[in-house]
């Protein structure tokens, strides 16, 4: 049965909650129908301090794509290739999940689940495939994956992705519940990066030996579906980048 993925919202200052379809009032959480020009509140009550809603709304799942391998490299690092220990160049990413499950009206740290993480280089090629010519079957770079620790958190060294023909700057990753989980459950999607922070990128080695890129966020038709749902916040971080993608999964 599919599982519904969610991630962080701020509430209204104002005490309402709308994200999802879910409402936060004075007589608890409630759902609004998609499309609802109006609320439909219950009978007034005595005033009551607000209850808490759930830190997570909805998030979509995206295409896997052509290039999914299961690995099963279990790693942090994610820059080398284990077959000859190069790294891959590129500006550094520090990417962290905070992978969470939905339990009632609260989001509970979702320890032991698997979050794989793999995209391109800074000259937009992927490792142990055969595309565009390019054929790198056995190498393993830019792929990996984490277990979530007790607070749900998955920590990844990597770089700022490169572009290919056809797609905006995008990384793929997929959640699934550890082997030996009662209940099986997967969730594939991916993130995607400001326009102006990947020009920026962009203009220094080894980027820009790939010339100016032909695929912007708005002209990917996938990032055009829900994209906008999908992007990950950066900070500065040294020389490179940090992001933080807080994701809570509603299990079956």
């Amino acid at each position: 049965m599919p599982h519904r993925l969610l991630v962080r919202r701020d509430l209204l200052r104002t005490g309402l909650a709308l994200a999802a379809g879910w409402v936060l009032g004075a007589g608890g959480i409630f759902r609004v129908s998609p499309g609802a020009r109006t609320i439909a509140w219950p009978s007034a009550r005595p005033a009551q301090p607000l209850l808490a809603a759930p830190a997570c709304v909805v998030r979509p799942a995206q295409t896997e794509g052509p290039y999914f391998v299961d690995e099963r490299l279990n790693r942090s690092d994610i820059r080398s290739d284990p077959s000859d220990g190069t790294i891959r160049p590129g500006a550094p990413l520090r990417l962290v999940f905070n992978v969470s499950r939905v339990d009632g009206s609260a989001c509970v740290p979702l320890a032991g689940a698997l979050v794989d993480v793999w995209h391109c280089d800074a000259l937009g090629v992927y490792s142990d495939v055969v595309d565009r010519g390019v054929d790198t079957r056995g190498r393993k770079f830019l792929r990996g994956y984490q277990v979530t620790d007790a607070k749900g958190v998955a920590e990844f060294r990597t770089i700022y992705p490169g572009w290919y023909q056809g797609r905006t700057v995008h990384i793929h990753f997929k959640i699934r519940t550890a082997p030996g989980a009662v209940r099986a459950s997967e969730f594939t999607s991916q993130l995607y990066f400001d326009d102006t922070v990947s020009d920026q990128v962009y203009a220094q080695a080894p980027y820009a030996s790939r010339g100016r890129r032909t695929t912007r966020n708005e002209q990917d038709a996938i990032f055009r579906a829900n994209g906008a749902q999908l992007m990950l916040p950066l900070a500065k971080d040294g020389a490179g980048y940090a992001g933080t993608f807080a994701i809570g999964l509603q299990m079956p």
